[in-house]
């Protein structure tokens, strides 16, 4: 689990279905970025009391899954790879080039988060 501050107020209902999944997804973190993550994903929805509990205790971040909401940023990674003030020229981040656009065989790999292609 990563560290984070709980409050002492109990997690709302539905907490312990999750629990579980979010450790399991802790310990396989290393693994699940070098292994290919196409139809992988099960789309299951939660309900809007859990999910502010988990942007309030930090499992999830506000602004990129507000991100993931907008057409073309579905498989964003990180925020910090659109900020275009973080480049020298005032550009996204090299895994936000699609890979139609790249090279054949050319192996990218993002400096701040370590992604491999997250533009589709």
């Amino acid at each position: 689990m990563p560290k984070v501050k709980r409050s002492r107020k109990p997690p709302p209902d539905g907490w312990e279905w999750i629990e579980p999944t979010l450790d399991e997804l802790d310990q396989k973190m290393r693994e699940a970025e070098t292994e290919p993550h196409e139809g992988k994903r099960k789309w299951k929805a939660i309900s809007r009391e859990l999910y502010e509990y988990c942007i309030k205790e930090g499992y999830a971040d506000k602004n990129l899954t507000a991100k993931w909401k907008k057409q073309g940023y579905e498989n964003l990674c990180c925020l910090r790879c659109i900020q275009t003030q973080d480049t020298n020229f005032g550009t996204n981040c090299i895994c936000r080039v699609p890979k139609s656009k790249l090279e054949v065989g050319r192996i990218i790999e993002c400096t701040h988060c370590g992604c491999r292609g997250c533009s589709g």
